[in-house]
């Protein structure tokens, strides 16, 4: 199975104390553009603009709607504001636009904000969203709009329009500049950015969808649900022609040189670990600075040093495991893939897996094609079956999700678990990762890469077994590409020990600006309880 698998080590005992609410969201309606701008810009003296209200009876978000329709404009506000749901009544007829606003939300101390193609609903002085959330969880949050150094937050959740569905993993980033994040599981993320950024323009993407872009002055210090729409390839758009999957991943290892970095970078980004079994969560999460080499040099060559950390444990049960991952941050570095070139990316790939073509979809507004393997029937052992997806006009890797053949991933308890006692059986049950590149003015860099671990374990002579989850993340928030040098090994930490025993001094302004991934519902309730 190679290097990939046996990087990450999973250390269990038994028998051993374990030692080791629905945010604020607006709503974005998001319309076809049919905007009245003039040279891009729309100024307020349109709030006077007449629009015609046609229906009497509606709801608040159908009535806004139809002036998006009207107008080309997208509607930004908080669901605490404006009840979407709310069914009113208006007589039909023109109406000045921030008249019929007011009038369809029955809000007459309502602000309204015009910039580019938003219309931004808000109430003076109002107190921004969940202001405990720093204090208690000292992650940071979005309340004020410029935080102490200069620097502004906006935040909110990513869902599917068709489906209200969160979509997770997707990216937020500066348009054509190096900073980013991703959304958590909940589809939830915070982007914390310098105030010189105010004017940018923040992008969301994921694969499949239409990726939305949004000046960043307009929701600085606000928190706002924005709605993803589903890409469809059209079949008039596609070139019906038989696309050969080995010959496109060829194609893909031979641009390699060309599509990512050759050169060192500095990449700032946040990590996480954490261990789940039965009532008890393990955390430990950091803000690292990676020095990472060009694509044609290894994983070893490539050094991390820790800028802040912090560790957060629940309280013991008497039969709970202790449980420690080894190697997971040289697991995070080994999961670039077009860097460390896992088994079925390798020339002779084809004797033990089968390629086939599965899709077309989008990424960035580029196409995409889906490349599905699996390794073949007469071979048993523990290899991967997952997707890769390589766009079809360069050729660069942009995503792939993958994992341990659930049918043999039993066979691999050996390659993951280094050391258990005699007390308990650990068997894997799923594998699965994540890896994902972003990129920056035609080059790309890792962006997020995501392990996840289920076994099933069970006592000795007990019938019934428990769950246990263990996960790490990597999210690059931060690139740089000048005056990078070596770190001084003085201030390394080695990527293949057990990173949560790493010695560090607890700061009580833990986060300060830097990005992070939120934690999900469960997290966030533990972190919250925690006493520091």
């Amino acid at each position: 199975m190679g290097n990939l698998i046996k990087s990450l080590l999973i250390v269990l005992l038994a028998g051993v104390p374990f030692i080791c609410q629905r945010a604020i969201a607006a709503e974005v309606i998001d319309l076809p553009d049919r905007s009245f701008q003039q040279n891009g810009n729309l100024y307020q003296d349109d709030l006077k603009r007449v629009v015609t209200v046609t229906r009497g009876r509606a709801t608040v978000y159908r009535l806004l709607s139809k002036i998006s329709e009207q107008t080309g404009l997208l509607f930004i506000y908080d669901s605490k504001i404006v009840e979407n749901d709310k069914r009113v009544v208006i007589e039909p007829g023109e109406y000045p636009l921030e008249d019929a606003v007011r009038i369809i939300t029955g809000n007459r101390d309502l602000r309204i904000k015009i910039e580019e193609n938003y219309i931004l609903l808000y109430l003076p002085n109002a107190d921004k969203a969940e202001p405990e959330i720093k204090k208690r969880d000292e992650t940071p949050s979005a309340n004020n709009q410029t935080q102490e150094g200069g620097h502004f937050a906006l935040s909110g959740a990513i869902k599917d329009r068709l489906t209200d569905e969160p979509i997770e993993f997707a990216t937020i980033s500066v348009n054509d500049k190096p900073y980013g994040t991703v959304s958590n599981l909940n589809g939830e993320f915070i982007f914390t950015l310098p105030d010189s950024l105010l004017d940018s323009h923040i992008k969301i993407s994921h694969l499949g969808y239409q990726s939305r872009l949004f000046k960043a002055s307009l929701l600085a210090g606000q928190r706002a649900t924005f709605y993803l729409d589903q890409r469809i390839i059209p079949l008039q758009e596609i070139v019906v022609r038989a696309i050969d999957p080995t010959k496109t991943i060829r194609e893909m290892m031979a641009a390699r040189v060309r599509n990512y970095n050759s050169d060192p970078l500095y990449i700032t980004a946040f990590y996480r670990e954490g261990i789940e079994y039965k009532n008890n969560i393990s955390l430990s999460e950091a803000v690292l600075k990676i020095y990472k080499t060009g694509v044609i040099y290894g994983a070893n060559s490539e050094q991390v040093k820790v800028l802040k950390m912090r560790r957060l444990a629940s309280s013991p049960e008497k039969d709970t495991l202790v449980t420690k991952i080894k190697s997971s941050i040289n697991s995070s570095l080994l999961l670039d893939l077009v860097k460390n070139l896992p088994d079925f990316l390798q020339p002779q790939a084809y004797l033990q897996y089968d390629f086939s073509h599965t899709d077309i979809t989008v990424i960035d507004d580029r196409r995409v094609y889906v490349i599905s393997f699996e390794q073949k029937e007469e071979i048993t052992a523990p290899l991967y079956k997952g997707k890769l997806y390589i766009d079809a006009g360069n050729w660069a890797l942009t995503q792939a999700r993958f994992e341990v053949n659930p049918k043999y991933v039993a066979k691999a308890t050996d390659d993951i678990i280094v050391k258990q006692s005699r007390k308990v059986e650990i068997i894997p049950e799923r594998v699965e990762y994540l890896v994902s590149y972003k990129s920056n003015n035609g080059v790309y860099t890792l962006n997020h890469v995501r392990g996840d671990l289920n076994f099933r374990v069970r006592p000795k002579r007990k019938l019934f077994s428990s769950n246990l989850h263990i996960w790490f993340e990597m999210v690059n928030c931060k690139t740089e590409s000048s005056n990078v040098t070596p770190i001084p090994r003085e201030e390394r930490i080695s990527t293949r020990d057990i990173f949560s025993e790493t010695s560090y001094s607890y700061d009580r302004d833990f986060w300060g600006n830097f990005n992070v991934i939120l934690p999900e519902e469960n997290l966030k309730d533990f972190i919250k309880k925690y006493v520091f």
